[in-house]
């Protein structure tokens, strides 16, 4: 087989060399530079990336492994002070060293290479040769020239960063922290040799352009570096340097580009490595997914019988897995963006939230590292004092206003369309009775509707006549009575997205018959499908009001122990907030304070009607996912709003407001909304409380967002229908037996059952697991024997 590769840096040059052990095989590599050119300093590899490398080709491990930095710690230097966090394995080897090590195998192994040499047009490669792979990075030619095959997308980051080195081998992976009357500039640092390091410096633009923007060189020359920016930050970070000089290679300042691509492969041509996506350097490198991106194609292009199958089947096995560490890189890169957020807080946490900061690394896993790291921070969290046992972050107490929670685990409001003209029944006993009884602090209504027209189908509950009253009360009174929890509920009004089928008939599909007309802000349906909306007057309005403020009274008899507004997802009120579903040109449109007016009239009217030593949550979306609706900056000021009229707590969900919406879905992916709230007008300013909600599933994850900070309390819903006693049974798991989860009486035999324990493995490590299909790839590869032995049992 004829095979071209643009590109001899990493990638390139590791597929080449992979390639070459498999053949008989024709492989030319063209690569711009000199051989012995190089930007950048050290790339950090994962364990598992060496793993693959060592089965695949013990030669370049050896070589590799000579050459290694090896390291387990983590330090974290804020304010004077350092917190270090271990076990957590990482190695590093310099560029220039990689690099000639591929260099000398693909020498030996007959592969030839071009240097200083830029490769043909991409047209004469595909037509000369049977494969052609594009390694040739971010910016690569050969992509270029076929962009229309690979629908490329590049997302530029906010912040500005400087990629140095220093001869000073630091002992760990070392963030660093300074805050300047200009903003904040933060140190990335790791060793690579036994004689160096790297140093990434980052910045966000307003403090780059007051405090390095003069400092620039003018239309730099190739090569050239920002040597007058570097003596500044050789002066910011004197203390981690030690006296040591920082060295320079092409050292300017740039902002990350994130690369997308819709498709990897086009013909017999393929994207490797940097020319496909990028990953922020805050979570991984780019030299790593490159050489992983080798191995894998390496191997599909041995398994598979013809090239087009190959490309296929590299491209589905490493797009999943590319997709999910630039979802993580996202995370982590948005938090240094945002790090003026988060330098306020306690050492301890903030140390838990860098390390945290992608969602991948939890409280967990942290612990399984190093249990003292996280003991020390759970024992900050709640308050003891050195020595004493730390409790897991979800069991310790919490207050919504007046309100006492024993823990911070919220069953979330979920809508079980079962009721009979709004009258709740015995499903909704059984139902929260049995949810207040697996443990949960705050056990939250459903929405319950204001009017008969404001349900969002016929089996919503509501609370406009004295009949749902004394069943709501049955209800309240046995939460009271027999468990530890406590009960909110959740008022609210369809809008135009009611008169609906049940959801199990046809999710806002709407009723073929017997349906009640709808109402809006203004007359836009919320599809084609649903009804076009009555658009309200001004005393269509005061009435809705009165009937939220009828509604809370009503649930004060009850004896609920707080009230949650339901401006989120779309129905009424928080259909006023979205310029998408709000085009009035009255004092109720216009503007976010003009649309705000009527959810803060609703909410006034309520909290005048609403016991005052009762508290009031207020549930928002944080965006409507789709352009030119409410984003995450306008949630801040829909918070900060209901705060400044006396919200005690902000239940932060996102969406549904639109059914074109395109949200981002994924493991907790609604609390970085959570986390901004509350960073910016929640607890640490002494706001509200924020509730974080959406696919939060595990006990892992609950403790790992209120241990950082991003939020006070937690809401799950699907996990409390799989499991009622979720709560309960998440403290077993963590060997908690405290205060903050009670076994009801005559459940307390259960709690003494024995468990077998934990059967978690390794913990994933902190530069980014790989999914099953490439841990196994590397099980399987070995190019010594071929083919592949079959999988073990």
């Amino acid at each position: 087989m004829r095979i071209a590769i643009a590109g001899g840096g990493p990638g390139g040059l590791y597929l080449a060399a992979l390639l070459a052990q498999l053949g008989p095989h024709d492989i030319t590599v063209w690569e711009q530079n000199a051989a012995d050119d190089t930007f950048g300093f050290g790339v950090v590899l994962s364990d598992e990336t060496l793993g693959g490398i060592e089965q695949a080709d013990p030669a370049v491990f050896a070589a590799m492994s000579e050459r290694m930095a090896r390291w387990d710690d983590i330090d974290v230097h804020h304010r004077g002070a350092v917190s270090t966090s271990g076990g957590h394995g990482f190695a590093a080897i310099g560029r220039r060293e990689l690099l000639g090590v591929l260099q000398r195998r693909c020498a030996e192994l007959g592969v030839t290479v071009h240097y200083r040499t830029r490769c043909p047009d991409a047209a004469v490669l595909q037509a000369d040769h049977d494969l052609v792979v594009a390694a040739d990075g971010v910016n690569s030619a050969v992509r270029a020239a076929r962009a229309a095959d690979f629908g490329a997308r590049i997302t530029t980051g906010r912040s500005r960063y400087m990629w140095l080195g220093t001869d000073r081998v630091l002992p760990a992976f070392t963030f660093d922290v300074v805050e300047t009357p200009c903003g904040v500039v933060q140190l990335h640092g790791y060793p690579y040799s036994d004689r160096a390091s790297t140093i990434v410096v980052e910045t966000s633009e307003p403090a780059w352009e007051q405090l390095f923007r003069d400092r620039c060189t003018r239309d730099p020359g190739p090569g050239e570096s920002d040597l007058a920016s570097i003596e500044l930050v050789e002066e910011l970070f004197a203390d981690r340097l030690d006296g040591a000089a920082l060295l320079a290679n092409a050292s300017r300042w740039s902002r990350f580009r994130t690369l997308r691509t819709d498709r990897w492969h086009a013909g017999n041509l393929v994207l490797l490595g940097d020319a496909a996506h990028t990953a922020h350097f805050s979570i991984g490198s780019g030299t790593k997914l490159a050489m992983e991106d080798a191995l894998a194609l390496a191997a599909c292009l041995h398994e598979q019988g013809d090239v087009a199958t190959a490309l296929a089947a590299y491209e589905a096995e490493r797009r999943p897995v590319v997709a999910s560490t630039q979802r993580a890189a996202a995370a982590s890169q948005a938090w240094f963006e945002d790090i003026d957020r988060y330098v306020g807080q306690e050492r301890q946490q903030f140390a838990f939230n860098l390390l945290t900061r992608s969602r991948r690394v939890t409280h967990d896993n942290l612990r399984t590292r190093d249990a003292a790291f996280v003991e020390n921070a759970e024992r900050w969290f709640c308050g003891r004092s050195a020595g004493a046992d730390p409790v897991p972050p979800m069991f310790t107490p919490v207050r919504i206003g007046g309100l006492a929670l024993p823990n911070r685990v919220v069953v979330s409001a979920m809508d079980v369309y079962s009721a009979r003209d709004g009258v709740p029944g015995d499903f909704h006993l059984v139902h929260l009775g049995g949810k207040a009884l697996g443990g949960a602090g705050l056990v939250m209504t459903e929405m319950v509707c204001v009017s008969p027209t404001g349900r969002i189908t016929p089996g919503c509950t509501g609370l406009w006549n004295a009949e749902q009253e004394t069943a709501w009360r049955r209800v309240v009174d046995f939460v009271h009575s027999s468990t530890s929890s406590r009960i909110g509920v959740q008022l609210g009004h369809s809008g135009r997205k009611g008169s609906t089928r049940l959801m199990w008939e046809g999710i806002d599909e709407p009723l073929d018959t017997g349906g009640w007309p709808v109402v809006g802000p203004s007359a836009i349906p919320y599809s084609a499908r649903n009804a076009v909306p009555h658009e309200l007057t001004a005393d269509e309005l005061r009435g809705i009001r009165d009937e939220f403020a009828a509604s809370a009274r009503a649930a004060a008899r009850c004896g609920f122990d707080l009230l949650e507004l339901h401006v989120a997802h779309g129905y009424l009120l928080s259909s006023f907030v979205s310029p998408l579903s709000n085009r009035r040109t009255d004092r109720y449109g216009g503007d976010l304070d003009g649309r705000l007016r009527f959810p803060l009239e609703v909410f006034d009217a309520v909290r005048e009607a609403w016991p005052a030593d009762r508290p009031m949550s207020v549930r928002i979306s944080a965006t409507d996912w789709h352009p030119g609706g409410v984003d995450a900056d306008d949630s801040v000021e829909i918070a900060r709003m209901f705060a400044e009229h006396g919200a005690d707590a902000i239940d932060v969900s996102t969406g549904q407001v639109v059914r074109e919406e395109t949200p981002e879905f994924g493991r907790s992916y609604q609390t970085p909304f959570a986390d901004r709230i509350r960073n910016a007008v929640g607890r640490p300013h002494d706001g509200p409380a924020v509730i974080a909600v959406g696919a939060i599933s595990s006990w892992d994850d609950v403790n790992s967002i209120l241990l950082a900070g991003r939020a006070d309390l937690c809401a799950l819903g699907r996990p409390h229908l799989y499991d009622p006693q979720w709560t309960l049974h998440a403290a077993a798991e963590q060997d908690y037996a405290g205060p903050a989860a009670v076994w009801p009486e005559p459940f307390a035999a259960g709690s003494r059952r024995p468990r077998t324990g934990r059967t978690d493995g390794p913990p994933p490590r902190l530069d980014l697991l790989r999914s099953g299909p490439v841990r196994a790839r590397h099980a399987r590869w070995n190019p010594a024997g071929f083919p592949p032995e079959p999988a073990g049992g």
